[in-house]
C-alpha cells in the first residue's frame, strides 16, 4: 500500500535524517500572491515554495480547465527548481484541508516519484506542535527530477463519460455544486451524468486532518467506489486530487483523475449536463 500521510512527529523524524524535500503550497486563490507571502512571512525550516498557478497548472488559455496540466517538460523544471530529486522523500503541506498539497502530491504520482507524502493537518498542525518556523526565503540547489513510468492515471473528458457509464465516476466539489444550486464559479450549472457525490471537504476533520482510513473506506464504499474502476473530478481538478489521496489513504487503489474537470467539460456544449441527485 502506498504511503501518502506523513504526521508532525514523523516529518520530524525524517527531516533528522536528513535528504529530505519539504514543499509549501500554500494556496489562496487563481492570480493570488497570498500563498508566496504567507511563505515568507512563516514556513517550515528548508520548505520551498511551489505556487499552484504558475507550477502546479499550465498558464496556457484555451481548453483543459481553470487549472489544465502543467507541460511535463515545464513540470520537471519547476520540481527540479524546487529541489526534488527522483531518489530523496518528499513531504508537501498547505493551510487548506491538504487540497492544495493533494494537487502536487498527485503530480508528482503521475509524473513517477514513488515516495511522496503530504503533512496531515499541514501548517496548523505545524504550528500547534510548537515546531520551529522559519522567515524569509530559502536557497535550494537545482536537483535532478525526471519524470518515470506511473500507474497513476489522468483521463479526459471521454475517460470521464466512460466512467459515469460503466464504472464509479465521483463529483468531489460541494454537494450543493453537484446538484446544480448556488453555482459562482463556473458560467454552467451541475454535474457529468451518471455521477456520484463525494464532496472531498467531507473526507477531513475540522482541524483539517484526512479521517481515519476504516472511515475514509466506509465512505467510498458508501459511493459504491471500492469494486469498479473508479475515477473523480471537481471544477478544476485540484479538489478532485484530494479525494484521491483520500481513497489512497484508505488503502483503495487511487483513482483516475478527470484533469480538466467541470471546467474543461462544460466548453463542449454538445457534452450533457445534469443536476439534482
Amino acid at each position: 500500500m502506498t504511503v501518502a500521510l506523513i504526521d508532525v512527529p514523523e516529518l520530524h523524524a525524517l527531516l533528522a535524517t536528513g535528504g529530505t524535500t519539504v514543499l509549501d503550497i500554500r494556496y489562496s486563490g487563481p492570480g493570488s500572491a497570498g500563498g508566496r507571502e504567507a511563505y515568507v512571512a512563516g514556513h517550515i525550516p528548508g520548505a520551498v515554495f511551489v505556487d499552484m498557478d504558475d507550477e502546479l497548472a499550465s498558464p496556457a488559455v484555451g481548453p483543459g480547465g481553470r487549472h489544465p496540466l502543467p507541460d511535463a517538460q515545464d513540470f520537471q523544471e519547476a520540481m527540479r527548481r524546487a529541489g526534488v530529486s527522483n531518489d530523496r522523500p518528499v513531504v508537501i503541506y498547505d493551510d487548506w484541508f491538504s487540497i492544495a498539497a493533494a494537487r502536487a502530491w498527485w503530480l508528482l504520482r503521475l509524473h513517477g516519484h514513488r515516495d511522496v507524502r503530504v503533512l496531515d493537518g499541514g501548517w496548523r498542525a505545524w504550528r500547534e506542535s510548537s515546531s520551529p518556523v522559519a522567515t524569509g526565503g530559502e536557497e535550494v540547489s537545482p536537483s535532478d527530477f525526471t519524470p518515470a513510468r506511473t500507474d497513476v492515471e489522468a483521463i479526459d473528458a471521454e475517460g470521464a463519460a466512460h466512467l459515469a457509464a460503466g464504472g464509479v465516476l465521483l463529483d468531489a466539489r460541494p454537494a450543493n455544486r453537484f446538484r446544480g444550486e448556488d453555482e459562482t464559479v463556473d458560467p454552467v450549472a451541475g454535474h457529468i451524468p451518471g455521477a456520484r457525490s463525494l464532496p472531498a471537504l467531507e473526507l477531513v476533520d475540522a482541524s483539517g486532518r484526512l479521517l481515519a482510513p476504516d472511515v475514509l473506506r466506509h465512505r467510498f464504499e458508501a459511493a459504491g467506489a471500492v469494486a469498479n474502476r473508479v475515477g473523480v473530478y471537481c471544477g478544476s481538478g485540484i479538489q478532485a486530487a484530494h479525494v484521491a489521496l483520500a481513497a489512497t489513504v484508505a488503502g483503495l487503489p487511487t483513482p483516475a483523475v478527470y484533469a480538466g474537470s467541470w471546467s474543461d467539460w462544460i466548453t463542449d456544449p454538445s457534452r450533457p449536463v445534469a443536476t439534482g441527485e
